[in-house]
């Protein structure tokens, strides 16, 4: 599993093969804010965590779909591709 910090956080899956590591977000701290999976190819789960790492929600996600966010704010995020 790879940890994203700084801009890399903008790209995520994006522009990757469906055979990429996962990839882990760490926030400083909670926030509610949406992801997309423009230039995402493949379908990945997307895994929201809160600050004590308790999981808020998993989803299922295909390529090119936008808005996507979980129902509470969070403080990782962990998408993995589907191989």
């Amino acid at each position: 599993m790879r940890i994203i910090k700084g801009w890399q956080k903008y790209l995520g899956l994006m522009f990757r093969t469906k055979y990429t590591d996962t990839i882990k977000f760490e926030f400083e701290e909670e926030v509610l804010i949406p992801i997309h999976t423009w230039f995402v190819f493949f379908p990945c789960i997307v895994i929201w965590k809160d600050k004590d790492n308790k999981v808020i929600e998993q989803r299922r996600v295909e390529p090119f779909q936008i808005n996507i966010k979980p129902s509470k704010p969070f403080k990782y995020l962990i998408e993995i591709p589907i191989k």
